[in-house]
């Protein structure tokens, strides 16, 4: 363990993240495993940004929104994954303890404005469904602009404050993390000093960030089903229905991943469930989110034929 001085107190400077697994034989497999997903989630995500880009008919609110949420999980993912490989080919597992604080901030930062975004996303299919006649009125261009801008401004605070609350704790004992990224759960247990802020910031965010979006989201999706069951063409139940159900997918897996996590804060132990559950919320979901979007989409599929052939497709 790496000590520096401050005072009469040793504090840590840097940690060791212990990673996916101790088994040096592992290491190489899970190393090439890992990089062919990364390399797969950074090219499918930046594929579908690319196909919204090139296709005039998929400029439109909802694909606005599915853009920045490529480019979220591409950051997401970027965060976590890139570290853990140097950690797997590498006998020097440490981390510092400005990298560490720093990647707990980013990974904090992108998930927030992931969750604001879905949130946003199931608003708008709400308007598209079930106010249709306003829908380019209360989802235009500088209304869009301003809802993307307030999940940002809304996540950095909230990463923010997180970052400079674990910033205030000691730590001055072991400084083994059992985990492959930076995360409050693992920083709480090495914590030499009080959590109790720490934990009430978490209370009073927990609402805010999570359980009013998925409240939304909720509140959103019943009108969505209400209205989508009284569409008499079987066609349109179905094609609004294939939209809906990719969101929706996504929306499961981002917070059934991440209530998880959280719910788990008071353990005492860590154990190979948080590591799954890591692997799950920062790169399969990712890694899944342009599969889900553009396996049941047709407008999405054709855009993408067109980038990755280079041929516009006939109108």
């Amino acid at each position: 363990m790496d000590l520096g001085t401050s005072g009469n107190n040793s504090v840590v400077t840097e940690f060791v993240l212990l990673g996916l697994t101790e088994n040096p034989a592992l290491r190489p497999i899970l190393f090439v495993i890992f990089l062919l997903v990364y390399i797969a989630t950074v090219g499918g995500n930046f594929s579908i940004l690319a196909a919204i880009l090139t296709d005039p008919k998929l400029h439109t609110p909802m694909y606005f929104f599915l853009g920045n949420l490529s480019l979220l999980d591409v950051g997401c993912i970027t965060v976590t994954v890139p570290a853990m490989l140097k950690h797997l080919i590498s006998n020097n597992r440490r981390i510092s303890y400005t990298a560490c604080l720093s990647q707990l901030f980013f990974f904090h930062l992108l998930a927030g404005v992931d969750c604001f975004l879905l949130t946003v996303m199931a608003y708008d299919r709400y308007l598209a469904i079930c106010q249709p006649l306003t829908y380019s009125t209360r989802m235009s261009w500088g209304i869009q602009r301003v809802l993307a801008s307030m999940s940002c401004v809304f996540s950095f605070t909230n990463a923010l404050t997180h970052t400079v609350a674990i910033s205030t704790l000691k730590f001055c004992g072991p400084n083994v993390i059992n985990h492959f990224y930076c995360d409050l759960p693992q920083l709480f247990q090495l914590s030499c000093s009080s959590i109790q802020l720490n934990e009430q910031l978490l209370f009073i965010a927990g609402p805010f960030m999570g359980i009013s979006p998925l409240l939304l989201i909720t509140v959103s999706y019943a009108h969505v089903v209400a209205a989508v069951l009284r569409i008499r063409s079987a066609e349109g139940r179905k094609k609004a229905f294939s939209t809906c159900g990719s969101h929706l997918t996504v929306v499961g897996i981002f917070y059934g991943t991440g209530v998880f996590s959280y719910m788990r804060l008071g353990s005492a132990e860590a154990s190979d469930k948080d590591k799954g559950i890591g692997i799950l919320n920062t790169i399969i979901s990712p890694l899944l989110n342009p599969l889900i979007y553009s396996l049941r989409n047709p407008d999405v599929q054709s855009a993408l034929r067109q980038v990755l052939t280079g041929k516009r497709l006939p109108k």
